[in-house]
């Protein structure tokens, strides 16, 4: 019966051992950080929100937000394409993050490829859950601004 227990305990203890170091490291996924522009060209965006410098929410179409409201679509490859929300064409062009991911610039462009603008915005957060950015209607006066809020989605490019 001595005998027995001992087994029996060793038995279990040698199960436990495998158990416990059976597990791999392989089995362990490390995800090497995305750098910012990884970030904002790893998904699909949609305008989900927006916010006053009071942190009040502004609906998308008021005047001070609708301009920004829609789709965004940036690739790897440094384009991007823009959508309105009824998947009609708004912009497409050039796009780049800071290495530091606090400022996004757009250059958008006509179909001959002409620049009509530029477009550099601050970004206050960029991560795989949400895009925001601010704007100023007014670049003198960096006490009233809009925080423009994006969120994945699963929306196809039209």
């Amino acid at each position: 019966m001595k005998h027995f227990k001992k087994l029996k305990f060793a038995l279990i203890l040698a199960l436990l051992a495998t158990t416990f170091f059976s597990c791999s490291k392989d089995e362990i996924v490390d995800e090497k950080p995305l750098t910012p522009s990884e970030v904002l060209a790893s998904t699909a965006w949609e305008t989900t929100n927006a916010k006053n410098n009071k942190g009040e929410n502004v609906v998308l179409t008021d005047a001070n937000v609708s301009n920004f409201v829609g789709f965004a679509y940036f690739k790897s490859n440094g384009t991007f394409t823009m959508y309105n929300l009824d998947n009609s064409p708004k912009m497409h062009g050039d796009w780049s993050v800071s290495a530091d991911g606090k400022t996004r610039t757009i250059v958008a462009k006509n179909d001959a490829g002409v620049t009509l603008f530029t477009r550099i915005v601050d970004i206050t957060v960029l991560t795989k859950q949400e895009f925001t950015y601010r704007i100023y209607p007014n670049n003198s006066d960096k006490t009233v601004y809009f925080d423009i809020i994006h969120t994945p989605t699963t929306h196809k490019e039209p």
